[in-house]
């Protein structure tokens, strides 16, 4: 039942493990050295910030840390290939698709040190808040294509496209097939990005499914592909093309990234419970910001100096992180009920006098 550890026949790849570059006769892209380049400045820097975090929870600065450590490929070549009027729903993994929307990384952390909810305009950056619900972003992500559909905002080259994040474990839930009927019923400008890590939490892909996940699309009415996730060439070509299907009006399209959760689901997890070292050695070579290292050095694309820049730059993000974390000021306790509504809404406004007459009563509490 399960798929075997290459992700098949199927598997559309354009970087191999080894950093070779191979053609594919339907999902081939040119890409310039300063835009592999690039490609690989944004993986390096995700994963830094991505690992800074992970050492703060640790320290008890953050609650708790969802890590993204081997999806960098997956994150970054979506994300890239987004178009800045076209929309993303993420779930609570996409620190790499936020850095591609223009979400600073500082503006994350709020949201696992229990201070707020997002700090960033998800209307001006075309990034949806976190969602936590496994799941639910689905359903939004229907709603909001289907209203691109309704305004006529598809069906030429200047149309536009959404884009919804989630995992495998996801595809268990009901509102991600709600969202594939309604989608495939409206053709729904929607992509369907899973991210295929093979575990969903403690639970391997073959407890799940029967046949591959990018197959479950068929059942629908529209194309399922499957990715090469730790291939950040093949992503963003995959991905390029699924959006255009879309912005063109010809309905969803169900994206399956092959790839592998490096690190535990969350902070508080321990995957050495459930799952082999041996499995975790064989993913380290497919390492997809190493692939692309090779390849800039074949090519000669990069030098030394170039890699020893981008190390100085994740350092000094990691510092800044830091230094933003510990020094957070607390939020005010009426902050809850802020923003919660566009308008006045005076049942929330009496629960939110009640509860700073109730907490005023505390030392401190005037705070």
């Amino acid at each position: 039942m399960r798929a075997t550890d290459e992700g098949g026949a199927d598997l559309v790849q354009l970087l191999t493990p080894e950093g070779e570059r191979v053609q594919h006769p339907d999902f081939d892209i040119d890409i310039s050295a300063e835009e592999l380049r690039g490609l690989y400045r944004d993986m390096v820097l995700v994963r830094r910030v991505d690992r800074e975090a992970n050492a703060l929870q640790r320290k008890g600065q953050l609650g708790i840390w969802v890590p993204l450590l081997g999806q960098e490929a997956a994150q970054i070549g979506s994300g890239r290939a987004l178009r800045p009027e076209d929309m993303a729903f993420p779930s609570y993994r996409e620190h790499g698709v936020a850095w591609c929307r223009g979400v600073l990384p500082t503006e994350l952390l709020g949201i696992f040190r229990g201070t707020d909810h997002g700090t960033w305009d998800p209307v001006e950056r075309r990034f949806h808040p976190y969602t936590i619900v496994i799941g639910n972003q689905v359903l939004n992500a229907a709603g909001y294509a289907m209203g691109q559909k309704f305004d006529g905002k598809v069906g030429d080259d200047d149309g536009e496209a959404t884009i919804v994040y989630f995992g495998d474990g996801a595809t268990s839930q009901g509102d991600v097939h709600e969202g594939f009927v309604w989608a495939a019923v409206y053709d729904a400008p929607l992509v369907f990005f899973c991210q295929n890590n093979q575990w969903a939490i403690s639970e391997p892909t073959e407890r799940q499914s029967r046949l591959p996940l990018y197959q479950r699309a068929r059942g629908y009415g529209f194309p399922g592909i499957r990715v090469d996730g730790n291939d950040v060439l093949a992503t963003l070509a995959v991905t390029r093309w699924a959006l255009e299907q879309c912005r063109q009006g010809n309905g969803p399209v169900l994206i399956e990234a092959f790839t592998y959760r490096m690190d535990a689901h969350t902070t508080s997890d321990d995957p050495s419970r459930y799952r082999l070292s041996d499995e975790l050695e064989l993913w380290k070579l497919k390492d997809p910001i190493e692939r692309v290292k090779v390849h800039l050095v074949k090519q000669q694309w990069a030098d030394q100096e170039f890699f020893e820049s981008i190390e100085r730059e994740a350092d000094a993000i990691a510092v800044e992180l830091r230094e933003f974390c510990v020094t957070m000021p607390d939020p005010p306790a009426g902050r809850i009920f802020s923003e919660v509504y566009a308008g006045g809404n005076p049942a929330l406004e009496a629960q939110r006098d009640e509860f700073l007459s109730y907490h005023a009563g505390f030392a401190g509490g005037e705070h």
